[in-house]
């Protein structure tokens, strides 16, 4: 079965043009045209992934994120948000609520698409980077089976952090510049917002814990896992 799309927009001709192209590119889509729907299309179809507009009538995108992550039936599913280049404060706060990636509004199709297929292949749990668990103190990932455990306890990390975190515990004591950890956890060739990476980088912090220290910030350049 193609990956299903949901399309969460108050704009018809935004939708329109989104899922027409998504279609062409294999996937299956739906549509929703304000929050209280998308809520509701989310937890009734289990898309695949959620292309959401932060905003939205009746419930904002933030909250519609907010509650899609809280509800553990649901907070797997991948989320793409669709924002104004004003709205910079909110898409920073949608980033660390557990969305997956954003767009600027005007926006190219063609770039949602290679998105949208960025962030399900990061989420396709037949991508795993390899056998065996990797550790670093008390953090233990089991790379077959995309578990992480931190001190003997049970975490649950998006697939962006997934990722984020399996590259830094493989290069372990190497320093990852921001632009080449946007090229292989995002998958994107050109310079983008790197604070994207910055939140997602507090965001494993705060999942880690007390063992969060062994993240290192290399002062305008990128991070490292500590030998």
């Amino acid at each position: 079965m193609n990956p299903k799309i949901l399309i969460a927009d108050d704009e018809p001709d935004v939708v329109d043009l989104v899922a027409a192209n998504l279609r062409t590119a294999g996937y299956d889509v739906s549509k929703a045209h304000d929050g209280p729907s998308a809520l509701t299309a989310v937890r009734g179809e289990m898309p695949n992934l959620l292309v959401l507009d932060l905003m939205l009538p009746g419930m904002s995108g933030l909250e519609v994120c907010r509650a899609l992550k809280a509800d553990p039936a649901t907070s797997a599913i991948p989320i793409v948000m669709l924002t104004a280049k004003a709205e910079e404060v909110d898409r920073i706060v949608g980033l660390e609520l557990g969305a997956d990636d954003y767009i600027t509004k005007p926006f190219s199709p063609r770039e949602l698409v290679l998105r949208v297929k960025s962030v399900l292949r990061r989420s396709d749990k037949s991508e795993a980077s390899g056998d065996g668990v990797l550790t670093v103190g008390g953090i233990a990932l089991d790379r077959s089976r995309l578990q992480v455990s931190i001190d003997g306890k049970s975490v649950d990390f998006t697939a962006t952090e997934l990722k984020l975190l399996t590259l830094l515990m493989e290069r372990r004591g190497r320093v990852q510049s921001r632009e080449v950890l946007l090229n292989e956890v995002w998958g994107y060739e050109s310079m983008i917002d790197t604070r994207t990476v910055d939140t997602h980088v507090r965001r494993l912090r705060e999942k880690l814990g007390p063992t969060a220290d062994c993240i290192e910030t290399v002062r305008g350049f990128g991070y490292r896992i500590a030998e």
